[in-house]
Parts: structure tokens; C-alpha cells; sequence
């Protein structure tokens, strides 16, 4: 004879921490999916486009730079601008100042492909994040920056 309890079985519910990480999934198959689809109608992917804004942003700067502002390794950023310089957006050089240094400067073959190429994360996630209140703009950026922060400290410790 079967025992029947009439209490039915719930799954224990996510905790906050397990709730923070399901949301970021979510974010980051957002992502992949943009950047996918970026890829196929401007022809360059979402961290090439990311890195030649930031190269577009300033004059020269070094590969070591760009790294840092844009969160990747250098070894992603020399792979990365390797590509699109075959492509003839940008031109990497030494430095005369010093010569162990490698300055990047976007091509205008490169910043066209900036004026033509759409934005990251699209324009319906554009319209929608600008029509929030700033305050709350500013705070969904805290609270990321926080979020990546704890994160980085979390895999440092490894």
C-alpha cells in the first residue's frame, strides 16, 4: 500500500544570492544572442565594436590601455585588434617614445564602420534604458559595478 502525504513537494525556493546569479544568465544570453546578431548584420562582433570605440575615444593609445578601460586581458585585446587590423580599421605602431609600447589609432576605413554599425545592445534596449529616470539609470549602473566587483573579487581569491 502507498503512503500518500498530502503535503505537496515544493523545491526549496532559490536564495537572494541564487536569484542575483539566474538574473545574470539571463543577461549574458541577452547578450550573446545581440552580439550574434551584430555579427551578422554589420559583420563585426560586439567585442571588436567595443574596442574600436575605445580606440575611436582617444588618440594613440596603448593595447595595455584599452585592456584596462575595456575589462578584457591584453592577450583578447592583441587578438582582437590583430583581426580588425587585418581589416584595415586600425593601425597598431610602436611608440617612438618607447619602443616596447604599441599605439592604436583607428583608420577611416574604421570609423566608418563606427558611424554604420549599430549600437550593442540595440536600439530597443536604448529607448527603453533611456526612458528611465536617470536616477534610476544611475542606480542599475551602481549596483552592476558593484555586482562585477564582487565578482572579480570573488574569482581573484582562486
Amino acid at each position: 500500500m502507498a503512503c500518500s502525504d498530502p503535503t505537496p513537494f515544493h523545491p526549496r525556493s532559490p536564495s537572494l544570492s541564487d536569484s542575483v546569479l539566474l538574473e545574470l544568465r539571463k543577461i549574458s544570453q541577452a547578450i550573446d544572442m545581440r552580439s550574434k546578431r551584430l555579427e551578422r548584420q554589420a559583420g563585426i562582433t560586439a567585442s571588436q565594436l567595443l574596442i574600436l570605440r575605445e580606440v575611436a575615444a582617444g588618440e594613440n593609445f596603448s593595447v595595455g590601455e584599452i585592456a584596462r578601460d575595456v575589462s578584457l586581458s591584453q592577450g583578447t585585446v592583441t587578438g582582437i585588434l590583430e583581426r580588425i587590423e587585418k581589416r584595415g580599421l586600425v593601425i597598431r605602431e610602436k611608440s617612438d617614445e618607447d619602443r616596447r609600447r604599441v599605439l592604436v589609432r583607428i583608420t577611416d576605413p574604421g570609423k566608418a564602420m563606427l558611424d554604420r554599425a549599430l549600437p550593442l545592445m540595440g536600439e530597443p534596449f536604448a529607448r527603453r534604458f533611456n526612458r528611465l529616470p536617470s536616477w534610476k539609470q544611475t542606480m542599475i549602473l551602481s549596483a552592476l559595478q558593484q555586482l562585477a566587483t564582487i565578482m572579480q573579487t570573488d574569482s581573484a581569491k582562486r
